[in-house]
């Protein structure tokens, strides 16, 4: 895995993926104690980050193999990126989704045409089922992380907050990274070693759920005792990934850990001050930006938003709970 792979599927996202801003409100920033900018990859194709990935590995894929259709697990931010990139490869996508997962994002995988098999995350190995269906009908397995063209597509999200903030005249920020397997943590400190060395990145996780964390503090791959209890579905996993975790080791700074109110907050408050919407997964970084300013340093801090697919109700309630 290197910056030459990165550089690569941004040739290959170009005209693809959308360019997400760096946005800034001065209220955000006063509750922060600092700057804090933010990178709505809510705003991307499929409402989330992954479907860089999931371009980055469709397009990277021998034809004849791609024809044969691929097939991927998710909890839905995956699934909706693979199925949406499968389409426009004119190719089909089987995706293995938790039958937990958020309605919405259930509802749209199956609207951009993937055939979608649900499972129960607390008592079924998704790996297992992923490589059994894969094997059977011949398809080529996307993992939602641990895959290099993967994290090379997630790593153009590093490229884009390199070149923006150099515009901005900034320099050196922590980079607070919304954290489940690595895929986006690992692209973006890969991409900013080269492109912005003084920026350091650090990994935002539930409670309860900081396999990354605590994987960061050992020294060795944790995992978490269980996989369900959090309403941050998106960046659950059960522990980092085999290729994500050395370059995280590497390159990442201590990992950050939030509340599932905290989430909420933070929802209502991207919704309020720039008029985002954030899933309770894709907020926790701003979240640690704005309630953990004892655990930060810089004067600067930038964090992603990776996703904004979030059932009405859910949405509903940290509007309700915090405005």
């Amino acid at each position: 895995m290197n910056l030459e792979l990165i550089h690569a599927a941004a040739q290959r996202l170009k005209g693809r993926a959308r360019v997400t801003p760096l946005l800034g409100s001065p209220f955000l920033d006063e509750i922060a104690g600092r700057r804090v900018l933010i990178k709505p990859e809510c705003l991307q194709h499929t409402g989330s980050f992954k479907f860089r990935g999931a371009w980055s590995a469709l397009s990277a894929m021998d034809p004849v193999q791609r024809d044969r259709g691929v097939i991927a697990f998710s909890s839905g931010n995956h699934a909706q990126g693979v199925a949406y990139a499968a389409r426009l490869h004119g190719t089909s996508a089987v995706i293995v989704m938790p039958s937990d997962a958020p309605a919405l994002k259930i509802e749209n995988t199956r609207a951009l045409g993937a055939e979608v098999i649900l499972y129960d995350r607390a008592t079924e190995d998704r790996d297992a089922i992923g490589t059994t269906l894969a094997d059977e009908r011949g398809l080529t397995l996307i993992k939602p992380f641990d895959d290099p063209q993967v994290i090379a597509g997630q790593g153009t999200t590093g490229l884009e907050i390199a070149a923006q903030a150099a515009e901005m005249g900034i320099s050196q920020a922590e980079v607070i990274v919304c954290c489940g397997g690595g895929g986006l943590t690992s692209g973006i400190a890969l991409a900013l070693e080269h492109h912005a060395p003084d920026m350091q990145v650090r990994p935002a996780e539930p409670e309860g759920f900081d396999d990354v964390r605590r994987s960061l503090r050992s020294g060795q791959i944790e995992s978490n005792a269980q996989l369900t209890g959090s309403i941050c579905d998106a960046i659950i996993t059960p522990h980092p990934g085999a290729l994500t975790f050395p370059i995280m080791q590497r390159l990442c700074g201590p990992g950050l850990t939030v509340s599932d109110d905290e989430c909420l907050h933070a929802m209502a408050l991207a919704f309020q001050r720039l008029k985002l919407v954030a899933e309770p997964g894709g907020a926790a970084a701003l979240a640690a930006a704005l309630f953990r300013p004892g655990q930060l340093s810089s004067d600067t801090v930038i964090v992603t938003i990776s996703g904004g697919n979030v059932d009405a109700q859910m949405f509903q309630t940290a509007l309700q709970r915090f405005l």
